[in-house]
């Protein structure tokens, strides 16, 4: 996996980011306080998304941009079209379309980023699938935890939406909470952050973990050029 450091270089001071979903694209910028929310979905390409994006934004002013995209980034560079979404994402010159520097990172990773207060934190994603991220003195570390197996399928198919809706929330929650404690146990992280959309609905998560609301990723994106 590729690894991102904190702090990195940057000039950019008005920065665009971009919370791209499963079910929508929301965008924010330097000096803004509401984002712009555009319906997502299998018919969203890169292509569409930029266009949506640049017309729901056409009077704000930023120098460079955080984008957010819920699939795999190695280097900068998406390497697969997200699961969710439509194609042409891999390969796609984000940077001319913008017209401006562009950085790329996971979702969860941009959220994790939103979240981060030192030390080494795992931030785990529960949306569409589950996202997750691990943090280590700084250096970001994106991770593909919900392909591992677990139970009666993967992680991400119990701990997403699908498996929220097959079992219900008492023993979704359940899950939810067993999974903390066995990647924080097994990463021996200093806390874990749940974040993501249905992250208001699990139950209550064992001490070391925070819950966290996908406003993080604008943070995140902030912090990607500072």
């Amino acid at each position: 996996m590729g690894t991102v450091l904190l702090n990195s270089s940057g000039n950019c001071v008005n920065i665009l980011v971009i919370d791209v979903g499963g079910q929508a694209v929301k965008a924010l910028a330097t000096g803004h306080k509401q984002p712009v929310k555009i319906p997502s979905g299998p018919g969203m390409t890169a292509r569409k998304m930029v266009d949506a994006v640049k017309a729901a934004t056409a009077d704000w002013e930023y120098e460079g941009v955080s984008l957010g995209i819920p699939g795999k980034v190695i280097n900068g560079k998406p390497v697969e079209n997200p699961p969710n979404l439509g194609n042409g994402w891999v390969g796609f010159d984000f940077q001319a379309a913008f017209g401006c520097p562009v950085k790329i990172l996971n979702d969860a990773a941009i959220q994790a980023l939103g979240n981060y207060r030192g030390k080494r934190m795992l931030f785990l994603g529960l949306g569409t699938g589950l996202g997750s991220a691990l943090i280590i003195e700084g250096i970001i570390h994106p991770l593909e935890l919900g392909d591992l197996p677990y139970r009666d399928g993967t992680y991400a198919e119990n701990l997403g939406v699908a498996g929220l809706e097959r079992l219900g929330k008492k023993e979704w929650s359940k899950r939810v909470w067993e999974a903390v404690k066995q990647f924080h146990n097994a990463m021996q992280t200093d806390y874990v952050v749940v974040g993501g959309g249905k992250s208001k609905l699990t139950g209550k998560l064992p001490r070391y973990t925070f819950r966290s609301d996908n406003s993080s990723a604008f943070t995140g994106g902030y912090r990607l050029w500072e």
